[in-house]
Formats: structure tokens, C-alpha cells, sequence
């Protein structure tokens, strides 16, 4: 039996936790894995980060806030630069300005993705997109003594992300094209979330940190692979992304790998994509069958 008074993650049960973006598909993951803390979890109608949050919060101070709230429409920062920064920019100043201990969520797309091989900490970011530079100007606006999270492809079964719109897309067509010149590593909210609740349970060092699925594929891959598990009979035709045509540049290869002691493993893409399924499958709402 573990003695909760030499138990450091026991003692930390009760944290006063503040989740920006609960709305979203990481906020919710996150909402679940720390669920057994004091959780106040605020969706996009309770709390625009583009504005200072309401005074409660800051009468009473929290042990950690978790900063998900994020513009996340990668081809509309581009018509709209200025409104993806106001909330990826700004909107992390807003959070950071409660003074607490500070996780904020980015991205591979601060990276270009012509390295040839994973990205690790210490690699210079050169983003490709507005949506990018405005992830990359967000991990400065965190401070130097936040936990900055970058992670790649995210998926869940809530929210739009990849797995919803194939496997919703299965159910319409019989075939569908995807993109085979990206490569990355699709990871799962909940396994995100998890490693997320290691990081900072550990006390591991503030900074960055790049916790992505083990494993990488195309989004041609991925398609593949949800059809399988899936047992959906739809075929994937192969495309480039300048066939695909889509306003926002993408890099062609950002794996994110950690080259940090201790960093907390994800389990392999495929793990997280069945995980995915199941979860689905258990809502009522998002199963698409």
C-alpha cells in the first residue's frame, strides 16, 4: 500500500486545476485525466482568453492551469492572421497573466519539415504558416517558466479532427483522396493528456517538451488504417498536397521526438487509434455507425 504521506503525486490530488478550451477535444481528455483534482474547466463561452479572464479566477489562485484554448483552423490563419494571434498569442499572455504554473499546448507546425528526420527540443523552429508563427509566438508569450507541450495530429472522439471527418466521410463515398507527402505522428487526446498529467505529477522541468504518438505515417496512412480497424470498405487514393490545394502551407515531415530525461512515452499511433474507435463506439453521438 502507498503511504499518502510520502506519496508526492498523492499529496498533489486535491491541485485547484483551471483547464482553458474544456470545450475542445484536448480539453476534455484533459478534464478526464485530471479529473480527481479541483477542476474548474472553462469552455470558449465561459471564458474568450482573448480577453482577461473574469476577476474569480484570480481571487483565488490555482496550483496549475492547462492551456488549451487555441485557434486551431490552420488555413484560416491565413486569411485571418490577426485573429489566430489574438488568441494564440494573446490569448496565452491572458492565461499566463494568473501567475500560476503554466502547461500550454503547440504544435509541429512551428517546425518546416525539411529536416529529413525527427525534431527534438533543441532544433530551431521555422514555421511554414500564419497558424505556425502564431503557436510559435505563444510558446514565448507562456513564459520561460511554463511546461510548453508541442505535439503533432491530434485526434479524439469528440471535436473535428481527422479519424471524425474519415470516418464520417466512409459512410458517404466509397472512396476518398489524401494527402501521402505529409508525414507525422497522429496522437490521441487521451494518451496526450496522460503523458501531460506525467510531466507535471514528476515535477519534470519547465520548458519544452515534445510529447507525440511513437511511430509516423502519412495522413494517406492514417486514412488507410482507420478504414481497417474500422472495417469500413473504402478505398484511399493517394494525392499531393499541391493537389489537395489547400491556402496554408504544411511541412512535409515534422515527427516530434523528445531528447529530454525522463519524458513521459506516448504509446504508438495505432494503440491510440483503436483507443480512439473504442471510445467512439461508446458514445452516443459519435459512433458513426
Amino acid at each position: 500500500m502507498v503511504d499518502e504521506h510520502t506519496d508526492p503525486v498523492a499529496t498533489r490530488r486535491r491541485r485547484r486545476v483551471l483547464i482553458t478550451g474544456a470545450g475542445g477535444q484536448l480539453g476534455r481528455a484533459l478534464a478526464e485525466t485530471f479529473a480527481d483534482d479541483d477542476l474548474v474547466a472553462l469552455s470558449h463561452k465561459e471564458w474568450d482568453v482573448t480577453s482577461p479572464g473574469p476577476a474569480g479566477l484570480r481571487s483565488d489562485p490555482f496550483d496549475l492551469v492547462l492551456h488549451a484554448a487555441a485557434w486551431t483552423d490552420v488555413d484560416g490563419a491565413e486569411s485571418d492572421a490577426q485573429g489566430a494571434a489574438a488568441v494564440n498569442v494573446g490569448g496565452t499572455a491572458n492565461v499566463a497573466a494568473l501567475g500560476a504554473p503554466l502547461v500550454a499546448f503547440s504544435t509541429d507546425y512551428v517546425f518546416d519539415g525539411r529536416k529529413g528526420e525527427p525534431y527534438v527540443e533543441s532544433d530551431g523552429p521555422n514555421p511554414l504558416s500564419a497558424y505556425g508563427r502564431t503557436k510559435l509566438h505563444g510558446e514565448a508569450a507562456a513564459g520561460p517558466d511554463a511546461w510548453v507541450v508541442r505535439s503533432s495530429w491530434l485526434f479524439g472522439p469528440t471535436g473535428h479532427n481527422f479519424v471524425r471527418t474519415m470516418l464520417r466521410l466512409a459512410e458517404e463515398r466509397d472512396e476518398v483522396a489524401v494527402v501521402d507527402d505529409q508525414r507525422g505522428s497522429p496522437t490521441y487526446v487521451g494518451h496526450l493528456a496522460a503523458a501531460t498529467r506525467e510531466l507535471v505529477d514528476r515535477a519534470l522541468p519547465r520548458g519544452v517538451w515534445h510529447l507525440a504518438a511513437g511511430g509516423d505515417c502519412t495522413w494517406a496512412d492514417f486514412a488507410e488504417a482507420i478504414f481497417e480497424e474500422a472495417s469500413l470498405d473504402c478505398r484511399v487514393r493517394r494525392i499531393t498536397t499541391e493537389e489537395l490545394g489547400r491556402p496554408a502551407p504544411r511541412p512535409p515531415a515534422a515527427v516530434l521526438r523528445s531528447e529530454r530525461p525522463g519524458a513521459p512515452p506516448l504509446p504508438h499511433w495505432s494503440e491510440g487509434l483503436r483507443d480512439c474507435l473504442a471510445a467512439l463506439s461508446l458514445t452516443a453521438d459519435g459512433d458513426p455507425k
